[in-house]
């Protein structure tokens, strides 16, 4: 793809938008406080996302908010429910309590389960790669078309999300 298919331009409201063979979506979704889902908390990836977007829940996009929890086995928060044996309801209303990662890791440990080094290193080699030929790489592409990007311009969906939140920059092949 030549760079003259994608330039970057400010919109009337002083968003980005992407312009991809004349398709503009608003990018990058940019909210601040939600981290990199690749961030650890006591070695675990997307933990702390999830804290985040339970504590952020209001200033979510709409959309996000429907995705929140366990609508589908298959979002990001439903798996990390299932590794650590933890209802989403339960750790929503322990989040909103108050306290840190941390504190809420460890209450997530002593009342779901406590995974070894090796359940722990496997869920973030597998969390991590997700999207990767794998079956989420036809949803990866899909969600990169949403924001106007071709397939390949990321590889997972950790990537996809850095990318669509503004952490990290479009890789354009001439």
């Amino acid at each position: 793809m030549g760079l003259e298919e994608v330039e970057s331009k400010v919109s009337c409201e002083g968003s980005k938008e992407l312009v991809f063979l004349g398709m503009a979506q608003k990018y990058p979704t940019i909210i601040p406080g939600l981290r990199s889902p690749s961030e650890k908390v006591k070695g675990l990836v997307y933990f702390g996302r999830m804290l985040d977007k339970i504590r952020l829940r209001d200033q979510l996009p709409e959309a996000w908010r429907e995705l929140r929890g366990t609508p589908s086995p298959n979002t990001f928060d439903a798996r990390c429910c299932r590794f650590l044996g933890i209802d989403y309801k339960a750790i929503e209303a322990e989040t909103l309590k108050g306290g840190t990662d941390e504190e809420l890791l460890a209450w997530v440990f002593g009342n779901g389960r406590k995974p070894t080094d090796d359940d722990i290193e496997i869920w973030n080699a597998f969390m991590t790669k997700r999207g990767w030929r794998d079956d989420a790489t036809q949803r990866l592409h899909h969600r990169l078309g949403e924001i106007g990007l071709p397939p390949g311009t990321v590889e997972t969906m950790f990537e996809f999300i850095d990318l669509d939140e503004g952490r990290t920059k479009p890789k354009i092949s001439e």
